[in-house]
């Protein structure tokens, strides 16, 4: 059997052909060298032939899987269904961006030569229909591995005659080519491509944020796109492009964007399933598209289960959606760089019988966690779907939002009205094993459930860092000599000093840190108490925000009642309200050295009074994960 290929492709293609779908035959196939051997980068570049000419072509990077698993090899005959010639280094190279495999293997056609521009015709090669009308296809059909006397011809699908591209004139001393860009699909976009365009729709939009480098000041936004076809890809604008273009984008809306550059994505900052990213420029072209395109879909999820998440790398990328069952109140946090922010943890579970713990930081807790906190309040357990959501092995396997993430509270997805279906039926009542917080053997102590005597008994606080707990316990002492300190309330950068500040004697105050005098001094909490629970009893120490979680009020307000209204009867009362309740506790352990002895402190970061459902839910979590551990021993003696 022989194989007819389509004679004068490679001049075709090379003149501007983008239509004909021809057949070429694969002569040789090189991995082209990656600097960062990065598996994800690698390209191949083919040498393809149409029996008389051949010429090198590049494989975009998602047909790199048909080189590994054979389908495409040395003798391979292929139907090129989307390609583009383009100039790269003084020289024309063909991108092949779809394509298919007629014949896996075969010899190879006739004697091919490998194709100079310089033998381009004045007027463009016209594909014939046969290898037999070339004059100089005299030895075009020798017999493929396994001959036959007929010759079949495989013709491509779609082989209409080859036009020359339009000659846009020029308009004055400016000749360009003006026509516009061709649409391509997001997963066609390579460096290589000389003039693309592509119409998408905007699924998120990240926070304008500003850097200083050595190169100076700067802004810069992203925003993430995708396509009828499932592609997706970022496009990320810097300083002035940041001007045209944050207020244009809006996410939800489809438009067409054009005349970027394309780089290699970072994906310690992408996560993004595409190699590429979109760089836009003072050049590029954003138009909105005001028909609205039903075949664009408004996001996109590839959810797994919650089960899947224990086996899940740290820092992977994922979607999940499950039921919320429980809320807890947000409180501030101080990051690494001393800026605060909010943090608020929930927890979720679905049907493959485990939940996990969801961490929501900055923006996220006062607007979709405040939201979620009264719905599970009042009794109502919605549906949460979390996209982009970061996996962290900080204390067991949990979620933490990005800048990327979004959360969808009660969609309108199919996923979503499965899960609701399945929680009220039985879902509800069922108790679910928790992959977070203790179950990892070995994992860090942040976020466990401790008692008391278990502080010492395990020997909390004594590492080089400190370890961080949580204890239901009850509030059973606090000394009052010493409830509070008056505090600088001046500003130095973005935090406020807070340092201990005295009296100069004239009513101003002083603070040595800042070497300032002032009228008006803080009043913060410095709490000195005592917490028990069924175990034991220990010293804790409570600041400014702890602090009045604990008593309830101002520490300014039971200052002044104590010391100027000198009001003890009501100072007393006070006080005596905020003893014998029950708190979960967020301890901070560590030992400290208090002149030659060292001493463990234990601080209250957080003090949340007992909610009585949440704790309910907790302890059936713990009795099923205890179970099951008893059911795993009996089984091992049986």
């Amino acid at each position: 059997m022989a194989v007819n290929l389509t004679p004068n492709a490679i001049p075709a293609i090379v003149g501007g052909d983008v239509n004909s779908k021809p057949l070429v035959q694969v002569i040789d196939i090189t991995l082209i060298s990656n600097r960062n051997n990065n598996s994800q980068q690698q390209r191949y570049r083919i040498l393809i032939s149409d029996a008389v000419s051949t010429h090198h072509a590049m494989l975009a990077t998602q047909l790199n899987d048909r080189i590994l698993t054979g389908q495409v090899k040395k003798g391979s005959v292929l139907q090129l269904l989307e390609y583009i010639c383009t100039p790269l280094h003084n020289r024309k190279i063909i991108v092949v961006l779809n394509m298919e495999t007629i014949i896996p293997d075969c010899e190879i056609i006739g004697n091919p030569k490998s194709f100079v521009e310089s033998d381009l015709p004045n007027q463009s090669a016209l594909p014939d229909k046969t290898v037999e009308d070339s004059p100089r296809s005299n030895n075009n059909n020798l017999p493929a591995k396994k001959a036959s006397n007929d010759v079949q011809n495989f013709r491509p699908t779609v082989q209409p005659a080859y036009q020359p591209p339009p000659v846009y004139k020029s308009h004055g001393a400016i000749v360009k080519n003006e026509a516009p860009a061709r649409i391509v699909p997001i997963a066609a976009l390579n460096p290589y491509q000389g003039r693309w365009a592509i119409k998408a729709r905007v699924t998120a939009k990240g926070e304008l944020r500003r850097y200083n480098n050595a190169r100076g000041d700067g802004k810069v936004f992203s925003f993430d796109l995708l396509d009828s076809d499932g592609g997706e890809i970022r496009v990320t604008c810097f300083n002035a492009v940041v001007d045209r273009f944050y207020d244009a984008i809006d996410v939800g809306k489809v438009y067409l964007i054009s005349k970027g550059s394309l780089k290699p994505a970072k994906k310690n900052f992408n996560h993004l399933k595409n190699e590429w990213e979109i760089f836009l420029e003072t050049t590029s072209t954003v138009e909105l598209c005001t028909d609205e395109d039903g075949s664009i879909p408004r996001q996109q999820f590839s959810f797994r289960p919650i089960s899947d998440i224990e086996n899940v790398d740290n820092d992977s990328i994922l979607d999940i959606i499950g039921v919320v069952t429980s809320v807890n109140p947000s409180f501030p946090i101080l990051r690494k760089n001393g800026m605060e922010t909010q943090k608020r943890t929930l927890n979720l579970k679905d049907s493959s019988g485990k939940s996990v713990e969801v961490t929501l930081w900055g923006e996220f807790c006062n607007r979709d966690g405040q939201k979620l906190h009264e719905m599970v309040d009042s009794g109502v357990f919605p549906i949460l779907a979390v996209k982009a959501g970061k996996v962290s092995d900080f204390s067991g396997k949990s979620i933490g939002t990005i800048s990327a993430t979004q959360l969808f509270i009660n969609p309108d997805f199919p996923e979503s009205h499965s899960l609701r279906d399945w929680f009220d039926r039985v879902g509800k009542d069922s108790a679910s094993l928790s992959i977070s917080k203790d179950i990892m053997p070995g994992g860090p102590k942040n976020e466990i459930r401790k008692t008391v005597s278990q502080i010492k008994d395990e020997g909390l606080g004594r590492s080089s860092k400190p370890d961080f707990i949580t204890v239901r316990g009850t509030l059973s002492f606090i000394k009052t000599d010493t409830f509070c300190y008056t505090a600088c309330p001046l500003m130095i950068g973005d935090r406020q000093c807070n340092k201990k500040v005295t009296s100069s004697g004239n009513t101003r105050w002083q603070c040595d840190r800042c070497n300032q005098e002032f009228e008006e001094c803080d009043y913060r909490y410095l709490l000195q108490a005592q917490i028990l629970d069924h175990t034991g009893i220990t010293w804790v120490t409570a600041f400014q925000e702890s602090g009045e979680e604990i008593v309830g009020y101002p520490a300014k307000e039971l200052y002044l009642l104590k010391y100027e209204q000198q009001d003890d009867e009501r100072f007393g009362e006070i006080i005596k309200s905020s003893l014998f309740k029950q708190f979960v506790f967020r301890l901070k352990i560590k030992e400290e050295l208090y002149g030659d002895e060292q001493r463990v402190k234990i601080t209250v970061v957080k003090a949340d009074k007992v909610n009585y459902s949440s704790e309910s839910r907790y302890m059936l979590d713990f009795i099923s994960k205890i179970s099951e551990a008893c059911n795993q021993c009996f089984s091992m003696i049986l």
